[in-house]
């Protein structure tokens, strides 16, 4: 029986959104787990959507998949880059999910015919979902999505503030993260939003224990004091989170002003120092790499928001990190290559990647950079949409099929090289309905997934509804394309590759969700090796992999 006492950081917004609470929150655990601790970190989102599996990545950036299937906030993926925390479903829920829960419940006659209110009920279910997650570890790290003075966040607002009555004042802590502006015309620093913030913050019962503060510039000791006087904070509790590099400078930063110091004091934690050597060897690396750059093409849909990409962004950063080279993304808009061609916007990169999507919109575009890809022999990899896209690719220009398609966006194709299960055929709800969270793959000894991967089982996680279609498996062989791994369990296509080429790999699942900057997934590792053996090569001269 466990008899420390968990201990709670509970992270608020204020003034904006985008501040950075994700980033903030991740390098507390960051430094935390460093110090010898065991963390845990949570994502409370104040919309109204089960989850964020149903909404654009326009609206809300990438839907993060966790092990076990949950579709969670994009900040669960910083949490993982971060920490050796493993998150899932419990990790992130939202007004959505609590009000659903609380309505099953009522249904049930579990409230034995009590009024449901807000207060207890909705605010009692949240309290019960943090201290779900809080088992086994030393610190728990809840962030509360949105901004202090949203109408949507009051009730977990509230919950976090009851929270500290049950816990004891010594085992919870606040911290706010707030904006401190640089007004140009004035020439200085303004305080004002931050006062006004902690005003609104303090209005429904939360007085923070820490400031800290997002700006561009550093900051005085003047104005911390005048911060920490107007907010009723200890002058040693004003730190700044300021623009940084690299996100992954943050926790050094964040150290080297003592905040985990600090956090330890203020809610009584024995702990040793942190241990940051690697954190300082991987800022080195992306800051001063020595072998220099290569150049990514990302043809994608979403590449007006890079937030959609964000963990295959930071994948291919890690695998960089793994190669001590800095990767520069070109982002190429799938439906652009349709119009032009992939020869102009493509033209000078070391490889090519083609990351999943849904729709139809710029599939052609993602097809003809896979020809490009395949026929130049530039490194490839295509990752679930991005797989399916190079099957038909390979059916169209090697096979012959020149019909061939996928389901998804043709129903009336005579040759669905791509497919959906039989499974799926009659779904109708969208929401939390696809081969999601981590799947089996078998990897066929002697091909390159096997030698990237040095195993022959692995297993990764999936977010998606069609499939290759094992009519075409045997065809697709015979003209070349191997399969190098494939689920045991339902006979699933999951990796292909060519012999004849550089690098050409596709997965059907997400490797970047697994992948952290102190262990780059091998996948990615092995592509930004490709570029740049590629980029090293001589132009012309054809670089194929044993």
């Amino acid at each position: 029986m466990r008899s420390k006492k968990t201990k709670y950081i509970f992270v608020t917004g204020g003034v904006v959104s985008s501040l950075g609470k994700g980033l903030a929150s991740a390098s507390i655990g960051a430094l935390l787990e460093n110090r010898g601790l065991n963390i845990t970190l949570l994502k409370l989102d104040p919309y109204i959507n089960v989850d964020p599996g149903t909404m654009s990545p326009f609206q809300h950036g990438e839907v993060y998949v966790t092990e076990d299937g949950g579709e969670t906030d994009m900040d669960l993926g910083h949490y993982e880059r971060f920490t050796h925390a493993r998150m899932s479903r419990t990790n992130n829920f939202t007004t959505g999910r609590i009000y659903h829960a609380v309505i099953m419940k009522e249904r049930r006659g579990e409230y034995l015919g009590k009024t449901v209110q807000v207060i207890p009920h909705i605010t009692d279910e949240i309290k019960a979902n943090i201290r779900q997650a809080s088992q086994d570890v030393d610190v728990v790290i809840v962030e509360v999505g949105g901004t202090v003075g949203d109408i949507e966040s009051l009730p977990f607002l509230e919950a976090i503030r009851q929270m500290r009555y049950d816990v004891g004042s010594q085992n919870a802590v606040y911290v706010h993260l707030t904006l401190l502006p640089y007004i140009g015309a004035a020439g200085e620093v303004k305080t004002k939003p931050t006062q006004h913030s902690v005003m609104k913050l303090r209005e429904i019962g939360i007085q923070p224990d820490f400031l800290l503060c997002r700006t561009d510039r550093e900051i005085s000791r003047e104005l911390k004091d005048k911060i920490a006087m107007f907010c009723n904070v200890d002058t040693g509790n004003v730190f700044t989170s300021p623009d940084v590099r690299s996100v992954y400078e943050l926790p050094l930063e964040l150290h080297r002003q003592g905040l985990d110091e600090r956090l330890a004091e203020v809610l009584n934690i024995w702990s040793r120092a942190p241990h940051l050597e690697r954190w300082e060897t991987i800022t080195r690396r992306i800051y001063e790499p020595a072998r220099g750059e290569v150049k990514i093409g990302i043809v994608g849909k979403y590449v007006d928001l890079k937030e959609s990409y964000k963990s295959l962004n930071e994948a291919l950063l890690h695998g960089g990190i793994a190669n001590d080279v800095r990767v520069n993304l070109h982002f190429v808009d799938s439906q652009e290559v349709e119009e032009k061609g992939p020869e102009k916007l493509l033209a000078g990169v070391d490889a090519i990647l083609v990351p999943g999507g849904f729709g139809v919109r710029g599939t052609e575009g993602k097809i003809a950079a896979v020809r490009h890809a395949r026929e130049k022999k530039i490194p490839f990899f295509g990752i679930c949409l991005g797989l399916q896209m190079a099957v038909v690719e390979f059916s169209r220009g090697v096979l012959g099929i020149k019909d061939a398609d996928s389901l998804e966006f043709n129903a009336h194709t005579p040759n669905p090289v791509v497919t959906l299960m039989e499974s799926q055929v009659h779904v109708q709800d969208k929401g939390g309905t696809m081969r999601l969270g981590s799947y089996a793959c078998a990897l066929q000894p002697g091909t390159l997934a096997h030698k990237l991967y040095g195993q022959e089982l692995i297993q990764e996680r999936h977010r998606h509804r069609y499939e290759v279609n094992n009519a075409y498996r045997g065809r697709l062989q015979e003209a070349g394309l191997i399969i190098s791994g494939h689920n045991p369990d339902l006979n699933l296509v999951e990796m292909i590759e060519l012999k004849e080429h550089p690098y050409f790999v596709g997965c059907q699942f997400h490797p970047e969700f697994k992948s952290k900057p102190f262990a780059p997934h091998p996948l990615f590792s092995g592509f930004i090796k490709a570029a740049l053996t590629q980029r090293d090569a001589p132009r012309g001269a054809s670089q194929v992999q044993a």
